[in-house]
Parts: structure tokens; sequence; C-alpha cells
């Protein structure tokens, strides 16, 4: 018998507020689970977002999955707690009728959207939005404090919650009913192979991530600089999307002048899928830096592709680095250890590791996760 699944998530042309844009697109680990989802049989899969400019949808993303999407006007969102978007759910979901709703993500309407479905329905954490107003420390009646209240409502309401991480499960566990421990997938380029390349003839080292204080580049080029006034010679390369209405990102884009100057960094700009691949695959070394991470999906991508890990112990990044080959982690602020860590590792060679891949596939391979996902959803409807 197959099992109808809803999928509540963001498409990325109301994220980024471009709806020209002729197909829908998702997060990366909402897109990499829509990719296990397509290979399995018995389930089918209907996807819906809500958008405040009407847009065009594709009826079908796979031969199981469906694509929906509902046009709610800006009333509808935050400033009514996201009842237009709560309503026009509900009544696509009558039509749908589904087995269980899966809420993706606390970031905006999706968890809530679910929970008052009036369906079955689960949730999984990407950002813990009490965390980021906590970083922030948001005034009341912020974004993110807001969405740090609405999170914890929808936890407080749902069946149970997918958590990515230990660090999720320790944030979730006392506000929610029950908590399963489900990582992100990755999405399958990441996994395929390519023909080796020669070696670098200086270190290559990648940070990515969009830049803010959350991400601390500026805090990693500072330690880069370091490294090169103490003599080492290497490359570092920066990849993400820059806000030039920021106080911190136009104080990064001074200090990459002079670094870009120096010969020793350069910015890449936001890349698409395959170009970020090939900025992985021609560098030797990932730094991971963030204040707080409840997953680090990048850093399971960028070992998926053998590359060197240099991070900082936080969140997420902790359950993905443990057992990897030569995978190095720091105390959150401890820029000096990492720093030496890295001067070590370029005056010996600069090596990447050699099973860091094959360890990714077997966690975080989108069949694997998929098939976990089923696995829960039969779970809890057999209990109900």
């Amino acid at each position: 018998m197959s099992l109808s699944v809803a999928i509540i998530t963001t498409d990325k042309r109301e994220h980024d507020r471009n709806y020209t844009e002729s197909a829908p697109s998702f997060g990366t680990a909402p897109e990499a689970l829509f990719q296990g989802f397509a290979h399995l049989p018995g389930i089918e899969i209907h996807v819906i977002s809500c958008t405040q400019q009407p847009v065009s949808a594709l009826p079908r993303l796979a031969h199981n999955i469906w694509f929906h999407n509902l046009h709610v006007p800006k009333i509808g969102w935050m400033r009514t707690f996201y009842q237009g978007c709560i309503r026009a759910t509900r009544r696509k979901l009558k039509e749908i009728h589904p087995d269980i709703v899966h809420g993706q993500g606390t970031e905006r309407d999706c968890a809530l959207d679910a929970v008052l479905s009036g369906f079955p329905n689960i949730l999984t954490i990407h950002g813990n939005m009490t965390a980021v107003a906590e970083f922030y420390r948001s005034r009341i009646g912020s974004f993110y404090w807001l969405a740090g209240k609405l999170e914890t409502f929808a936890l407080s309401k749902t069946i149970g919650v997918f958590c990515n991480s230990s660090y999720t499960e320790s944030r979730v566990r006392p506000r929610a009913r029950k908590i399963w421990r489900v990582p992100n997938a990755v999405r399958l380029p990441f996994f395929q192979s390519t023909p080796g390349r020669p070696k670098n003839e200086r270190a290559v080292l990648l940070n990515l991530g969009v830049l803010s204080p959350y991400k601390r580049q500026s805090e990693v080029l500072a330690m880069a600089t370091r490294l090169w006034q103490r003599g080492l010679r290497f490359e570092i390369r920066f990849a993400g999307t820059i806000q030039p209405d920021s106080a911190y990102d136009r104080d990064f884009l001074k200090q990459l002048k002079e670094a870009e100057t120096a010969g020793y960094a350069r910015h890449l700009g936001s890349l698409p899928i395959e170009q970020l691949i090939a900025a992985m695959d021609d560098a030797d070394a990932l730094v991971h830096c963030p204040e707080e991470e409840s997953f680090g999906l990048v850093v399971a991508e960028a070992l998926a592709r053998n590359l060197k890990l240099f991070g900082m112990s936080v969140g997420g990044v902790v359950d993905i680095a443990d057992g990897v080959d030569q995978a190095e982690l720091f105390p959150r602020n401890n820029f000096t250890a990492m720093e030496n860590a890295i001067a070590r590792w370029i005056e010996n060679g600069y090596p990447r590791p050699g099973q860091a891949a094959a360890i990714m596939e077997m966690r975080y391979h989108p069949d694997v996760i998929a098939r976990r996902h089923l696995e829960i959803y039969r779970e809890v409807l057999n209990k109900r």
C-alpha cells in the first residue's frame, strides 16, 4: 500500500524574492531528501510551498513527487503569524488528504502550517531559531524573537521532531513530545566521482557560507593574515553571498582587498552546485568557524569530496567529523589552536584525507536518509 506524505517547505523563489524563475527550488537539505524519495517505492510525496507572489508551478518534480504552489498575499505572513499560509495549506491538504504531514524547518511558516493542518504531523529542525535569537540578542517583537517563540509553540504541538544532530536534540528535547536523530542528506552530485587532479603548488583553503557575524569570515581572514605573516604560502578562497549594506560585510571586504593585493585570499561569489563542487575539488581543506551550527551540511559536503577539515567544535559539526580521517576540531573561540594546526598541515605538505567520502556516503547519502524517513513515517502511523 502506497504511503502519501505532504512535505511543507520553502520555495527559494520566496526566500530570494525572485518570482520570475520558471521552476521551484528548495534548501539543500530538502532537495537532497527529494532525491532520495525519488528512488523509494511505495511512497508518494506532495511538496507544498507558499509564496507572496504568483509563480509558475511544475506539476511533478519526479515520478512520485508532486509540487503545489500556494499564493498567499503579504498580509498572511509573519505580521499575522502566518494565518494566510496556514489556511491556504489546510485547504490544499484537504484536497490531497495525505497520511502524514511533514513540516520542514521553523524559520518561516512551514512548521506552523504542519502542526495546524488537522493531519498527523511531524517536524524537522534545520536552524534553531531560539539559538539564533539568543546569538543576535533579538529585541522583543523582532523577527528572530518571534520566530523563536513560534518555534517553541510548534514543537509543543507536533507528534515528534526530526533532529539533525545531538546539539539540535539538546535544544529541542525539553520542548517536544518525541524526537528522532535523523541527519540531513547530502545532495547526490557530491558523491559523484571525479578524475584525479595534480597537487596544488600551494595549499588552497576554502571557507563557505553567507557572509555574516554568525559565520565569522572576518575572523577567519584575520587568522589567514597571521599565517601569511608567518611566511606560509597558501591561498584562502571564500564563497557565499555578500550583503553590501551590512557593516560586517563592508569591513570584511576592506580586509579582503588588502589580502587579495598580497596574494593569499579572494572571494569566489555565490556558487551554483556545479561550481561549488569544482571549487571543493580544486581545494585542499575546508575552514569552518561558525558561532553556532545546527548541523553543518557544508561540512558533510566538503568531506564527501575528501577535503581536510579544520572546524570549530560546535553543533552538528561534532557529529559529522566523528571518526573521520584527518578531521580536526577546536574549541569555538580558539583560533590560535586552529592557526597552529593549519601551519603544521601546510608545512607537512597539506595532505588530503582518503576515506572521508566513503564515510559521508554511508551516513548521509539521500537514499539512506529517505529510507529512515519512511521508517519513521510508518512508525508514527502504526502507533496511531
